[in-house]
């Protein structure tokens, strides 16, 4: 059976100060016994910060990015290797979100190759895929969907996605207040377990699949009564500490 999975998305939100209250509110309110597998992924400057301030807890941390170039140091000014990420032995890293591929152009290939900097780092890769208004509505979704998801096969091989989780995450939904429709989101989902089976069926049937895009603590349990949607990858309702630990909770 597979274990659920929230992740938190803080982007490029926090201060020192605010995030010592939000993590002091998450942990009060979180259940000694998470119903999920929960984490955060501050922006990379908090990170000596956040994962402090979480040891002992059962909370883990992530990254949002990586850099694709060097595994472990080299002169990529402003950019973090996952060697350096290791060193905060954190559990995930955020690869192939909307927006680093829409304002950063950051193409299918360097997302593999970050994929690939993370697992060598020992990192799990959180993998988003996900289209456009335009796409869906022109019916494109599922063979867009699939391009992004073969692209890092192709490169990697299936055997890459056993130590991997895949977001869906529509970007008519991310930020914008509309959330897929369980039935929406739950198609997609099962679209890419099925995609994945025809490569190799243990991988998965144990793959985690989190849906992205305006999760909320009403619309949470919804999703994820759906048979394919294991947890989600949540944005602004993660700087809320009621609203991700209610999500985390609907879990259960």
């Amino acid at each position: 059976m597979r274990q659920p999975l929230v992740i938190g998305n803080w982007k490029m939100h926090g201060s020192l100060s605010a995030n010592d209250v939000l993590l002091t509110a998450l942990l009060a309110q979180l259940p000694a016994q998470l119903p999920a597998r929960v984490a955060v992924c501050p922006p990379a400057v908090y990170l000596a910060q956040v994962t402090g301030r979480l040891q002992g807890s059962k909370v883990l941390t992530g990254a949002q990015n990586v850099c694709a170039e060097a595994q472990d140091a080299g002169a990529y000014t402003g950019e973090v290797a996952a060697a350096m990420l290791a060193e905060f032995n954190l559990a995930y890293g955020l690869v192939g979100h909307s927006e680093r591929r829409e304002y950063y152009s950051e193409s299918d290939a360097v997302v593999a190759r970050k994929f690939a900097r993370l697992q060598q780092a020992g990192i799990t890769p959180v993998l988003c895929v996900g289209e456009n208004l335009e796409q869906r509505e022109a019916g494109e979704t599922l063979a867009f969907i699939s391009g992004q998801l073969m692209a890092v096969i192709n490169e990697l091989g299936i055997a890459a996605f056993a130590n991997a989780v895949i977001a869906y995450e529509p970007i008519w939904a991310i930020g914008t207040g509309k959330t897929a429709t369980p039935e929406q989101a739950q198609e997609v989902h099962a679209y890419i377990r099925q995609l994945l089976a025809k490569q190799d069926e243990t991988i998965a049937a144990q793959m985690q699949l989190l849906y992205g895009g305006s999760v909320k603590a009403d619309n949470a349990a919804e999703l994820f009564a759906m048979q394919d949607i294991d947890g989600a990858l949540v944005g602004g309702a993660s700087l809320k500490a009621d609203e991700f630990s209610a999500i985390c909770k609907a879990a259960e």
